[in-house]
């Protein structure tokens, strides 16, 4: 993610409870299996999004439905949820804080559900036994709501002039489809997409509309697939009017969009995405999905989202090095997926890094000069108030502690084992943790193995203290 207001380095230009019972319920201790059946967690236990999450299951897939109809803005959903449970389940939470529900079904038959917040506790007919795949199906309609953070911004549905664009990072996933809304969940995705004829429909991964019924009543539908492990928050529907551009880099499908009032501002973000997917390409490696591309339109979110495979832009948004971070994020940050919240500056340090070193290779400043710019900040200045490596649930997207001082931190660490190392180290790190989640302590532990020494205390100064480390 960049905001539209962050600095990024130009030094080479200068509840309500709602219950909903179901007569004569079996009690779900009566199923078959082994052991005692107890309800799955509420959260995962993230320090920053204790609710985030849920315990007892992990999501193999989600298909979402939907019907969306711009003159009331409403949704008319069915969420199908494939999962296994991780023990025996009498009952389970997801995360949801959308509209109104009608139905919950559970391996095809109807389950007593309870909205507590932005949780869904979901007690099927009989218990969950462990190892188990199980489905759940969510039948929801009315007007979504993004959620809104004092502190982080809005995220999940938003409206725009002629459709509408969810956003997620960090937890809006919720506000428009049910799910187990953490980073350390991952799963593939189908979506399904009813909209007027008029408006063009877009999402991660690639179309796939054989079988897929043509216009109906002024409406047609459109489905697009990730297969590729994703993260709830980086899920992502468009929906407007769109000038699209189609091509390939690297044989994968390079497909583009833009609101086309924005065709000035955005004209070169097909060509700009091919450039710079070819270049990650080489210093990190294999591009890690099947599709690249991006969408631009006007959001008035004053950012631009990683959403896996297919960047967002907001207006104001276009500029080079920003087109290079949010690809970055497709192998740190989308890829190489978060454990943790509070390791939030792996995706931000190593994406903010992604533009040092495309200026220091595309006639511009070196990584050094930037960062010795940065590093003149007085001790005991705001620039150092934060812990890079635990900066607080509010400071998450700290400009100077996560973005800035994340990629401070890459390049101390590259100083620290050298070029040959540290070049081995970026792609060993996409490779090895591709598709997965990962921690800060395994990016040291790797960068340790591979140079062969001892990184704590250097960690330590540039993660874990609220100060500016020595030189």
């Amino acid at each position: 993610m960049l905001r539209r207001s962050s600095p990024w380095p130009r030094l080479v230009a200068a509840g309500l409870t709602a219950v909903i019972p179901l007569a004569a319920v079996p009690s779900a201790r009566a199923s078959t299996g082994s052991g005692a059946y107890t309800p799955g967690s509420a959260g995962l236990g993230d320090p920053y999004f204790p609710l985030a999450g849920n315990g007892g299951y992990d999501v193999a897939h989600y298909a979402v439905r939907l019907r969306f109809t711009p003159e009331t803005r409403r949704l008319s959903a069915t969420t199908t949820i494939t999962a296994r449970a991780t023990k025996n389940l009498s009952r389970f939470d997801l995360d949801f804080s959308g509209p109104a529900i009608s139905e919950v079904e559970v391996n095809g038959r109807r389950a007593s559900y309870v909205r507590k917040g932005q949780e869904l506790v979901v007690t099927p007919r009989r218990g969950l036994p462990s190892g188990k795949k199980f489905t759940v199906m969510v039948t929801y309609a009315g007007r979504p709501k993004p959620i809104k953070d004092r502190a982080l911004g809005v995220a999940g549905w938003i409206d725009t002039e002629d459709g509408a664009v969810a956003l997620a990072e960090p937890d809006g996933a919720r506000s428009w489809f049910p799910a187990n809304d953490h980073p350390r969940d991952k799963a593939t995705f189908t979506f399904e997409v009813t909209a007027p004829e008029g408006l063009t429909v877009l999402a991660n991964g690639e179309p796939d509309n054989s079988g897929v019924a043509g216009p109906r009543d002024g409406y047609r539908t459109s489905k697009w697939t990730m297969r590729h492990p994703m993260a709830p928050y980086l899920a992502m529907v468009a929906i407007g009017k769109f000038t699209v551009s189609r091509g390939t880099v690297g044989g994968k499908p390079n497909i583009t969009a833009y609101d086309p009032s924005l065709a000035k501002e955005f004209k070169r973000l097909h060509s700009t995405t091919a450039k710079a997917i070819r270049w990650e390409s080489k210093v990190f490696g294999d591009y890690p999905f099947s599709s690249t591309g991006g969408i631009a339109d006007r959001l008035d979110v004053d950012y631009a989202l990683e959403t896996q495979g297919r960047p967002v832009y907001d207006t104001g948004m276009s500029d080079e090095l920003v087109i290079v971070h949010e690809l970055a994020h497709q192998w740190f940050g989308d890829s190489v997926g978060l454990r943790s919240w509070k390791d939030i500056w792996l995706n931000e340090g190593f994406a903010s890094y992604a533009e040092w070193l495309y200026q220091e290779q595309h006639g511009g400043p070196s990584a050094e000069r930037t960062f010795a710019e940065h590093y003149r900040h007085r001790a005991g200045s705001d620039f150092w108030k934060l812990k890079t490596g635990d900066p607080g649930r509010d400071g998450m997207f700290d400009w100077n502690a996560i973005y800035v001082r994340g990629a401070m931190t890459v390049h101390a660490l590259r100083k620290e084992i050298g070029d040959k190392t540290f070049f081995t180290l970026l792609r060993t790190w996409a490779r090895q943790n591709r598709h997965s989640t990962v921690t800060t302590k395994d990016l040291l532990a790797l960068a340790e193995r591979l140079s062969g020494r001892d990184l704590d205390d250097l960690f330590d100064a540039w993660l874990y203290r609220a100060a500016k480390p020595k030189p």
